[in-house]
């Protein structure tokens, strides 16, 4: 019986996250490929008859290795049906691509939103960018990275960052002091074997008084790794004297921290809500 009202409320939040409202567009190539880069696409979702909505571009996690955008529908349809246009993307994966390639690929897409968002019913200069775990890696390097975007030539157009469980935020401190307890070589098909290119991609060397604010959600029960660069994170950002708000998740393991967002009433809508300040 227990298990029956289970699926009755999972069918419920379904039929009433949105469907019906909400417009869907998938597989928008926002790259086209190159000798270094793959093509890329993402989808996105929009509330029907939106005009200058919020935007939230969101970046999938997998160790650097490993996800894809159409796992993350669910979320695309609710947070549309919450007022917000939302937009899921892929970015090139390891072993086959590195960082590098990775940032590239995510300040492409960006770009790519910026400029054809409207057309949406999006509001390009109400723009977040959000992302679990190495997703909010990849979320916070383009935050805070300059160099990325003076590669493509405009400036950043980010209006804030949702950090959700971020991964590698120092893995340079983490790959340099902890990797033999944590056994963390595996990481080496993103981050490559050189100590150099885990100092560039590790966003706490680019913190500036200048940055967009971030919200960093954070599962009490997460990886050590992720616990111990967070905590490296928040504090270099209080020292630099950046808004960084911090939203904590009693009991919560790495993947529950994205999975909540299945169901329109969990606590992650409300934070990402209350940051973006749709519906205040």
């Amino acid at each position: 019986m227990k298990q029956f009202l289970f699926f009755s409320l999972v069918l419920i939040s379904l039929t009433s996250c949105g469907v019906i409202r909400t417009a869907r567009t998938k597989n928008i190539s926002y790259m086209e490929a190159t000798p270094e880069l793959p093509q890329k696409s993402l989808n996105v979702f929009a509330p029907k008859k939106a005009k200058n909505a919020p935007v939230l571009i969101f970046i999938h996690g997998g160790s650097w290795h490993s996800g894809r955008k159409e796992i993350y529908d669910f979320m695309g349809n609710r947070l549309a049906a919450k007022g917000v246009v939302s937009v899921i993307i892929d970015y090139p994966l390891a072993p086959a691509f590195q960082l590098p390639a990775m940032e590239d690929a995510s300040v492409q897409a960006i770009q790519w939103v910026k400029e054809n968002i409207d057309s949406y019913g999006g509001d390009p200069a109400n723009m977040y960018v959000s992302g679990h775990s190495a997703g909010g890696h990849l979320a916070a390097l383009v935050a805070v990275k300059e160099e990325p975007w003076k590669k493509l030539g405009i400036s950043n157009p980010l209006k804030g960052a949702i950090l959700n469980d971020p991964a590698g935020l120092d893995w340079y401190w983490f790959l340099t002091e902890l990797k033999e307890k944590y056994n963390k070589e595996d990481n080496y098909d993103a981050f490559t074997a050189d100590p150099a290119v885990w100092k560039a991609y590790s966003p706490i060397y680019y913190l500036e008084s200048k940055e967009i604010p971030m919200l960093v959600m954070e599962g009490e029960r997460t990886y050590p790794g992720i616990k111990l660069t967070v905590e490296r994170f928040r504090k270099a950002a209080e020292e630099k004297g950046l808004k960084v708000d911090y939203s904590f998740y009693p009991k919560t393991k790495h993947i529950p921290m994205v999975t909540q967002f299945f169901f329109p009433w969990s606590k992650g809508y409300k934070d990402v809500l209350k940051f973006m300040e749709v519906g205040q």
